[in-house]
């Protein structure tokens, strides 16, 4: 009994021989598949990002399905995006299939089907837990990528977000923006002066993509509860890392959404977490599946963010693997950034495929065995080209490898199966009921109302009125204005008829307020009399009269 538990000892630390802790993974690695030597991936090196390339059908999906399954064993949390509902199926244990046990065995690895814990999200709502954010959280940077605005209605969403801040009104959901818009179109002659040209063609463009943006789905994603990052950084009973599964099928009819919305998670995680320097283990990993369509037409003050994200955030314990078609998809300074990777075949149907094949090969470590261009045109499905960090992080010679079987099925889950799964979440209930709090639509709601009301409304608690508000010579400036348009808005013009009214208006007023001064200044007496009586008519008349 002991020589056996020093025997299993000694083959957990030494990955040469065979030996594995669970699912053929060792003591801080990931088993991913077999080339001249099991090929593992280092856990205490996974934060530093990787890439997974290949042609549709060659089998990237797997891959990442055993990277996510590892990963999960481990006590890692993974998110990543399903596009087509095949990952889905790591919720569900898997079936010792002939050509499954088949690999495993070539491998010198037991077949052992397998579950693991999933949590399922939906933009939508729909297939997952609503994921929601804020406004505000989202930034005016990434809300003009998503709206495709040019430089100029990008500036002006600048200012509402400024205008926002200085005045406290909270922008939380969609409604929240086109009021704080229509809030600097009121004030823009004001703003322009402070802040630069505020037009409102340039409003009305940014509302007219808003309105798009609502049709696509996007007032789901703008609102309360927004999402607490600590959701996606579970573990289970067992110690088993949650898989966050993102329903992604519908949400790739808006690849723009698509792409804002994982790149905001990531500004996100990058901004709330701690700096951890190099853990043991990944905080979390993050799968990035159709990462070209992060890159595609992006401005560069948004490449440079991506940059600048990819390469810092690995620091917070949390590492980024992007999966796409071409390593061409992914800009050169944030390829310098992924140590860990997996090409799957090419097809170098055209010059730019062949020039696809020439990148992906030189980016790997030559192994002097093995031609590396040849190679990636001829791997079958499930085999890949694969270099891993090892030792100080100095990346593995390139070898072909053959990729382990999946432990979980492999495949979409059925809608009943998804349903049961997201009624067991651990967070059920916490999204899923919209919450309207009070914000900028109903705060500037509020102002205008109080703005609105009509004389005599606006007086604070307990305050006695006036002794003439609305009496008499109230009441008849009230008429006369209305009458000969001296209570027309700033700027307004009178019509003639107006004009002419008014005219007529001073010589009968003028004639009745002196009467009126007179007969005051009789009844108190002498010259301080008169003055006294043409002071109170003026006070009261001449608003009227010098409009």
């Amino acid at each position: 009994m002991a020589k056996a538990a020093k025997s299993a000892k000694a083959s957990r630390a030494d990955p040469e021989a065979g030996a594995a802790v669970a699912g053929g993974d060792v003591d801080g690695k990931i088993f991913v598949g077999k080339s001249v030597k099991p090929e593992y991936l280092t856990l205490r090196l996974a934060n530093r990002h990787g890439l997974a390339t290949g042609a549709t059908g060659t089998g990237k999906t797997v891959t990442l399905q055993v990277l996510a399954e590892g990963f999960s064993r481990a006590g890692v949390p993974v998110f990543a995006a399903d596009i087509k509902g095949d990952l889905s199926g790591v919720a569900e244990r898997g079936e010792a299939k002939d050509f499954l046990v088949d690999r495993a065995t070539k491998m010198g690895l037991k077949y052992e089907p397998d579950q693991f814990p999933v949590i399922f999200w939906d933009l939508f709502g729909e297939q997952g837990h609503p994921i929601r954010t804020t406004v505000s959280e989202m930034g005016p940077l990434m809300l003009a990528r998503l709206m495709n605005l040019n430089e100029v209605q990008e500036g002006v969403l600048n200012i509402a977000f400024r205008v926002a801040d200085q005045e406290g009104l909270i922008l939380v959901d969609m409604k929240d923006l086109r009021a704080i818009l229509g809030y600097i179109a009121e004030k823009a002659e004001e703003l322009t002066t402070q802040y630069g040209n505020v037009t409102k063609q340039s409003i009305g463009a940014i509302q007219r993509q808003l309105l798009v943006l609502e049709n696509q789905g996007g007032t789901k994603f703008f609102g309360e509860p927004a999402l607490d990052l600590k959701d996606f950084m579970r573990t289970d009973r067992e110690g088993r890392g949650y898989i966050s599964i993102l329903a992604a099928d519908k949400l790739m009819e808006n690849p723009r959404l698509y792409a804002t919305f994982l790149l905001w998670l990531l500004s996100e995680l990058f901004e709330e977490l701690p700096e951890v320097g190099d853990p043991e283990k990944p905080k979390l990993v993050f799968f990035f599946d159709e990462a070209h369509l992060l890159f595609d037409d992006a401005p560069k003050a948004l490449l440079d963010k991506i940059e600048q994200v990819v390469r810092l955030i690995r620091s917070k314990g949390v590492g980024v693997y992007f999966v796409t078609q071409n390593p061409l998809d992914v800009p050169d300074k944030v390829l310098a950034q992924l140590g860990n990777r997996v090409q799957h075949a090419l097809r170098a149907f055209t010059p730019r495929d062949q020039k696809a094949v020439q990148t992906a090969a030189g980016t790997f470590r030559p192994n002097p065995k093995l031609d590396t261009a040849r190679v990636i045109m001829e791997l079958g499905k499930g085999e890949a080209l694969v270099s891993f960090l090892e030792g100080n992080g100095i990346p593995s010679m390139v070898e072909r490898c053959m990729v382990r079987p999946p432990a979980a099925r492999m495949g979409p889950i059925t809608p009943e199966e998804r349903r049961t799964v997201i009624a067991q979440s651990p967070i059920k209930g916490k999204y899923d009921t919209t919450v309207d709090a009070e914000s900028a639509f109903e705060m500037l709601q509020k102002r205008l109302k109080e703005t609105a009301a009509p004389p005599g409304t606006a007086r604070a608690p307990g305050e006695e009125p006036e002794a003439d508000e609305g009496g008499i010579l109230g009441g008849i400036g009230g008429v006369l204005g209305g009458i000969f348009g001296t209570n027309r808005k700033r700027g307004e013009r009178l019509t003639t008829t107006q004009t002419i009214a008014r005219e007529v208006a001073r010589t009968v007023t003028g004639r009745i307020a002196g009467q009126i001064a007179a007969d005051i200044g009789k009844s108190i007496g002498g010259r301080t009399g008169s003055t006294l009586g043409r002071a109170i008519v003026r006070g009261t008349l001449g608003g009227i009269l010098r409009r």
